[in-house]
């Protein structure tokens, strides 16, 4: 007979007041131990949480200082991981994301299909009706990049705070590293693609209520962009050149160098011409443009490796055993 599954459940909390318990009420006896993270909260929600919760599970744990929602999360990840629990699930405290979704995250974790599961707004259009306009452009946006940054192609969606992981590779991760603030998750799943771990999107619909995010897309658009292209580099650097070289390797750097070149004597030779109010030559054309179109070539069938090549084989094993 199976022992039961340790799965805990981390709900930072900032600014959340009672809204925290009611998600807490809603976790279902499926779920091990309740971290809940009181992030210096100015409102005290983790001493309203240890007032008001009879729940046996939940742990009330306290930042003496702010460090944001993903510092948060990071120690409620390290207490989980230090008392054993198998799957670590995240849910965040202000009630937009349903609690009785928590067996859908942990199933493909369960079943040794995935490492890492995250919830997808934008699988059912029906379901993004409540989404605020500017939140629904600013993450469609955001998704992209993400994509570029992370290598998980086929992942959307990646500020979606409800996610599952298993123990084994969280353990793995390098937790004092990762982005502290709004960022977090996105570079959750940085870190997980150099890991090689196998991330699955899990359709689900956020309730939107009274409740206020913290979270201001256009404040933080800019600040996204270019951590995502800082991650990306960071990326191709740690796959593609220092932990195995293939001709993907190759083709970006005959992409990059190709357009480069091209992109920089056509400019060159365009202002030369432009200053003596002289026509180009063809030729000249031709010679800044052939390498342009080489290299994009060559750009192109790096990406189609790159999105070719998302891990399919997960890390963990299954933690039910059928026998």
């Amino acid at each position: 007979m199976n022992a039961p599954l340790r799965i805990a459940v981390v709900i930072p909390c900032y600014k959340v007041g009672e809204r925290a318990l009611d998600v807490i009420a809603g976790i279902g006896p499926d779920c091990w131990r309740i971290y809940a993270v009181d992030d210096a909260c100015p409102t005290k929600s983790g001493q309203l949480i240890a007032e008001g919760c009879t729940d046996p599970r939940v742990r009330v744990l306290y930042h003496p200082q702010n460090l944001g929602v993903g510092g948060a999360v990071m120690t409620g990840y390290r207490q989980a991981l230090a008392d054993g629990a198998q799957i670590v699930v995240k849910l965040d405290g202000d009630g937009q994301l349903d609690p009785a979704l928590l067996p859908l995250f942990c199933a493909p974790l369960i079943e040794g299909q995935a490492d890492y599961a995250k919830g997808n707004r934008f699988y059912d259009p029906d379901g993004l009706h409540g989404m605020p306009p500017v939140r629904l452009l600013g993450n469609a946006a955001l998704s992209f990049f993400s994509k570029l940054s992370t290598g998980y192609w086929d992942l959307f969606d990646p500020t979606n705070g409800y996610t599952a992981i298993r123990a084994e590779v969280l353990a793995k991760l390098p937790l004092d590293k990762i982005s502290q603030r709004y960022f977090f998750e996105s570079d959750m799943l940085f870190r997980l693609n150099t890991l090689r771990a196998v991330v699955v999107d899990i359709p689900m619909v956020a309730r939107y209520g009274d409740e206020v995010s913290n979270l201001r897309i256009g404040a933080v658009i800019g600040e996204f962009l270019g951590k995502h292209l800082r991650n990306f580099a960071k990326r191709v650097v740690y796959n593609y050149f220092l932990r195995d070289m293939s001709l993907a390797s190759l083709e970006l750097l005959a992409g990059i160098g190709l357009l480069g070149f091209g992109t920089g004597f056509g400019v060159y030779r365009w202002h030369e011409s432009a200053e003596a109010g002289l026509a180009t030559p063809a030729g000249t054309v031709m010679l800044a443009a052939l390498p342009v179109m080489l290299g994009l070539q060559f750009l192109l069938a790096f990406f189609g490796y790159d999105i070719a090549t998302v891990p399919r084989r997960p890390r963990s094993p299954r933690l039910i055993d059928d026998k």
